[in-house]
């Protein structure tokens, strides 16, 4: 089995094919979003491959350590993860393949007007071991 993130993004991934910002979707359609979503948890519970998923709240801070007694806040000048990534799933599933498949799926929750988002996933797989070094 291998574990892999689904990220969902608000941007910096292609376009998706129903591309409505989801502010502009209706309360109905929103509930249908999450559903599909809760559905497709539920169907990988049943078959073991579900491992958790998360839904991010807009706001979030960069935090650094600048030394003992001093971790200062600062909110840029970097890309912030809070306008780029909507939410995240992780899946334990027998190989990429699996993987691809579902985050196909994941692709397919409705949106406006109850169509299929068709959005782009970033399918990454966890690292099993560290990285070696060699010189």
């Amino acid at each position: 089995m291998a574990k892999y993130l689904l990220l969902k993004h608000y941007r910096g991934a292609p376009r998706s094919v129903n591309d409505a910002p989801m502010d502009q979707w209706t309360p109905d359609e929103v509930t249908a979003h999450v559903q599909y979503m809760n559905d497709l948890a539920d169907c990988l519970t049943s078959s073991g491959e579900y491992v958790d998923s998360q839904a991010l709240a807009p706001d979030g801070l960069w935090v650094r350590h600048d030394g003992k007694g001093r971790p200062p806040v600062t909110d840029g000048p970097f890309v912030e993860t809070k306008d780029l990534i909507a939410g995240w799933m992780v899946i334990d599933v027998e190989d990429q393949e699996r993987a691809i498949e579902v985050a196909g799926e994941l692709s397919a929750a409705p949106g406006k007007d109850g169509q299929p988002i068709h959005e782009w996933l970033e399918l990454r797989p966890f690292l099993s071991m560290p990285p070696t070094v060699t010189e």
